[in-house]
């Protein structure tokens, strides 16, 4: 885990700005997450690992914060990962010598990270293709865009750094098109819409997405109903940005909660799916080399296959 924060050398201590009464009485794990725009999870860790003091004491994750309290962190030194190629199977759609094309499986992380530095899919394509795009680092290589661990579909993965700028250019300016369909909770009203709001981190929990009011990042949707199955909805969903658990935190926000999905819709379902019933289908973009039309889809994996069947059978 690396905890080196821009501009800090390496076991250099760094102080938080003093608590003010506003703070007083918050858990210190919740206020330090929040200035030190962490995980509540990573702060506990640097808590457990005891890099965090108030005056001489080490200061546990339930500590009270008192008015004009300061905290002291020790920031460790970062070990460098190193991605090591691994022979996952993947299932490729496409690829010549500036793109790939793959279908994601569910439950497989797009790139190593904190508790996944093995079996992503990074690590499957540096054993399946030596040459990727440099421009996102060691440990996201050739990386355009992602999806979410328990997303499957459609992605396109650059082969060079040419292709990459291309690729991500197309991706900002809105002329490559991302397409999903979702299984979601609840009959939607409208046959199409488009939310435009902003995203930011959960000011509660850190781990998740919100809808704010200030302070985060334009996100856009659009939607369309497919079919309607009473209780369930089945939609297709279109991003013209791509912000992180975006359809998952639009979804929720319109009051229509992605099936299956553990962080946003933590209800019971009656279906069999491991995470949120969300497919990137279709994905068109122009080829960074040729400038030709290139349109793919991911077929729907088997698990949300039979939730749409059981709905259309009214088996729920």
């Amino acid at each position: 885990m690396e905890y080196n924060k821009d501009g800090i050398e390496e076991n250099e201590l760094a102080e938080t700005e003093k608590a003010t009464t506003e703070d007083v009485g918050k858990r210190a794990d919740v206020f330090l997450a929040e200035k030190l725009n962490l995980s509540r999870a990573n702060v506990q860790k640097m808590m457990e690992a005891e890099l965090i003091t108030a005056g001489s004491k080490v200061v546990k994750a339930n500590h009270k914060v008192k008015d004009g309290e300061l905290f002291v962190i020790r920031y460790q030194e970062a070990v460098p990962l190193e991605v090591v190629a691994e022979n996952i199977p993947i299932d490729i759609l496409y690829e010549d010598q500036d793109v790939i094309v793959v279908n994601k499986a569910r439950g497989m992380v797009v790139h190593p990270a904190a508790g996944n530095y093995t079996g992503t899919l990074v690590n499957a394509l540096l054993y399946h293709c030596k040459n990727l795009s440099g421009i996102n680092g060691v440990i996201r290589p050739g990386i355009v865009h992602r999806l979410d661990k328990d997303t499957s579909g459609v992605m396109i993965v650059a082969k060079n750094d040419n292709a990459h700028v291309s690729l991500s250019e197309q991706i900002q300016t809105k002329s490559a098109k991302r397409t999903y369909l979702v299984v979601v909770r609840g009959n939607v009203k409208q046959d199409s819409g488009r939310i435009e709001t902003l995203i930011g981190r959960d000011s509660k929990d850190r781990k998740k997405m919100s809808v704010v009011s200030k302070n985060g990042r334009e996100a856009i949707t659009e939607y369309e109903v497919l079919e309607r199955f009473g209780r369930f909805s089945l939609l297709q969903c279109r991003l013209l940005t791509g912000r992180t658990h975006q359809i998952r935190v639009h979804m929720e926000y319109l009051g229509y909660p992605v099936v299956g999905d553990p962080k946003y819709s933590p209800q019971k379902t009656p279906f069999a799916i491991n995470g949120q019933a969300l497919h990137s289908y279709e994905l068109t973009f122009k080829h960074p080399r040729t400038g030709e039309e290139m349109f793919f889809t991911a077929p729907i994996p088997e698990d949300m296959n039979k939730i749409i069947t059981r709905l259309r059978n009214g088996q729920f």
